[in-house]
């Protein structure tokens, strides 16, 4: 982690407009509303990346009334990184505002060596989660979840570890991510009948990857159960910043674990650009105009978006500046999608 000890943030105040112009969803059927954006600490929070910058792009989010600080417990690197790093900045700016924060962590992939430092059992939720806190600093978080589905640890002892955590204070809320229709459907039921209604599930969801349109937003809405869109721009792909080459402080070329040069075809190329010229009559970049077009639909609950500066937070946030698009648009977005 590039920290300087020695350096002098200054005192945080936040922003007395900062609740003005966000909108906000409610989440499923819950008495939760949640900020049409959310930002998540997946990448530039580890003990490589500059804090100072990280710090920056959370003042800026929470200013504009994003509320929903998103982590894991494996965001790094190194495992763990982040939630370190945003204990950090949490201890520093944000304990005052607590209580207008929604913090939210996960486990379910690989942390630690041995069987029980992955997927789904009781024994590894649960330890998890007391890592999480005393990591990030504090006594609970407002939402934690499955990180992903467990095909071998029965759904019922996973579900019932997440209510375990809920009665024992430790999270107010619990989630999924990435669970399929079916599953999602059976876990809303199993939590339902322990008495802590699934709040929200986390999938995958872009212009380029439209899987939970195949029945799990169906699913989600007929449960009452909220949605959290992650990875809008396709790890960048749904930017302009590749139109014109490689950039050298792109994540592809600085971090090649999630986005390699090999997808960057002449065919998805030729897709962006269009898209890109669509964003452009609607006034938006194309990041702004990809994060819009999962809004449009009112059972996504809120985008998590990323940012690697606070201008790219400030141009995510752009994109509530128009939520509207013509049927017109839509046919035109349709063809490249």
């Amino acid at each position: 982690m590039k920290i300087n000890d020695k350096y002098d943030p200054g005192h945080y105040r936040a922003s007395d407009t900062r609740y003005d112009k966000m909108q906000y969803r409610r989440c499923g059927k819950s008495g939760l509303l949640l900020p049409m954006l959310s930002v998540g600490l997946w990448h530039n929070f580890g003990h490589t990346d500059n804090l100072e910058n990280g710090r920056s792009i959370l003042r800026i989010s929470f200013d504009h009334g994003i509320t929903h600080f998103d982590l894991a417990n494996n965001y790094g690197p190194p495992y763990g990184a982040a939630e370190e790093s945003f204990g950090r900045l949490f201890r520093q700016d944000w304990k005052p505002y607590r209580d207008e924060l929604i913090l939210s962590t996960k486990a379910g992939w690989d942390m630690w060596p041995g069987p029980y430092g992955t997927l789904g059992s009781r024994k590894y939720l649960i330890a998890s989660l007391d890592q999480s806190l005393r990591r990030m600093g504090v006594d609970y978080v407002d939402i934690f979840y499955h990180h992903r589905p467990d095909p071998d640890t029965p759904l019922e002892e996973t579900m019932a570890a997440l209510d375990h955590i809920v009665r024992q204070g430790k999270a107010l809320y619990v989630g999924i991510s990435q669970y399929q229709p079916a599953e999602a459907d059976r876990a809303t039921e199993i939590l339902r009948s322990l008495g802590t209604p699934l709040l929200i599930h986390q999938p995958r969801y872009s212009m380029f990857d439209r899987w939970v349109e195949g029945g799990l937003l169906d699913v989600l809405e007929k449960q009452g159960v909220g949605a959290i869109a992650f990875s809008p721009l396709e790890q960048g792909i749904l930017t302009d910043k590749y139109l014109k080459g490689l950039p050298e402080d792109s994540r592809m070329v600085k971090d090649g674990r999630y986005l390699t040069k090999d997808k960057l075809t002449p065919e998805l190329l030729e897709k962006v650009r269009n898209l890109n010229e669509i964003a452009k009559q609607r006034g938006q970049s194309l990041a702004q105009m990809a994060v819009a077009w999962l809004l449009k639909d009112p059972r996504i609950t809120t985008v998590l978006v990323g940012a690697s500066s606070p201008k790219q937070m400030l141009d995510n946030i752009g994109c509530l500046d128009n939520l509207e698009f013509s049927p017109a648009e839509l046919n035109e977005i349709a063809k490249w999608i």
